[in-house]
């Protein structure tokens, strides 16, 4: 059994439940509700600590860390680049062509958000390969039609390795505190998928292999469509 089927086989939906459980605190131990209702939190530091803040005037104070910029290619052999995320709400997940187990799962799953909104061309669905050496785009073109990808925002990407490990880990903790440290020559394994708000800031991290967080996941992010 592979690294990723052990992980997964054992693990709890730990993203959910952290969320679930800050909340929970948050809303006990005196916080206002209008900082916690209807709201979803921030996350600031690669161990996922949420926090809570109640108006948007404070956010850029409290929450410095955004998404780094970045270009890489998809699928299509089309230039993507951190313009094409301002002002958009992206979901982020880091995959490979030739994972047998894991990323099929995550793709169908994704599948779910790309089916709950059809055409919305303010979300943006962005898989990083973290095999680029061997998934080119002539490549991720395959896979994209082997899973019936049709979504025009829907973006499959391949670049520099180095690039792309270091955008994971240290613009999307994709490994948590775990990997936050690694040297960029470690393989990258995550089966997270990452809530990106219009702002750039990370706003959820869902277990990209179990449905009910991607029922979460769709859920929040009707919940950032309607934040001003």
């Amino acid at each position: 059994m592979g690294y990723w089927e052990q992980k997964t086989a054992s693990m709890w939906p730990t993203a959910y439940l952290r969320t679930s459980f800050w909340l929970f605190l948050a809303v006990c131990f005196g916080c206002h509700p209008s900082e916690t209702s209807h709201s979803l939190p921030y996350y600031n530091t690669p161990d996922f600590t949420p926090v809570f803040i109640g108006t948007a005037d404070r956010v850029a104070e409290k929450i410095p860390h955004t998404i780094g910029d970045f270009s890489f290619r998809d699928q299509n052999g089309a230039t993507i680049s951190q313009s094409d995320i301002e002002g958009k709400i992206h979901v982020a997940d880091f995959f490979f062509s030739s994972c047998g187990v894991i990323c099929p799962t995550m793709t169908k799953h994704l599948k779910l958000v790309e089916k709950a909104f059809p055409n919305d061309k303010k979300l943006v669905l962005l898989s990083y390969s973290v095999t680029p050496w061997i998934d080119s785009v002539a490549r991720l073109k395959k896979y994209s039609q082997a899973n019936d990808i049709q979504s025009e925002n829907w973006h499959l990407l391949t670049g520099r390795k180095s690039e792309i490990y270091q955008l994971a880990r240290q613009s999307y903790f994709a490994e948590e505190e775990l990997g936050y440290n690694k040297d960029s020559t470690e393989f990258l394994h995550t089966e997270h998928f990452l809530l990106v708000d219009k702002q750039k800031r990370i706003r959820g991290i869902y277990n990209g292999t179990l449905e009910l967080e991607i029922q979460q996941l769709i859920a929040d992010i009707k919940t950032l469509q309607q934040e001003r």
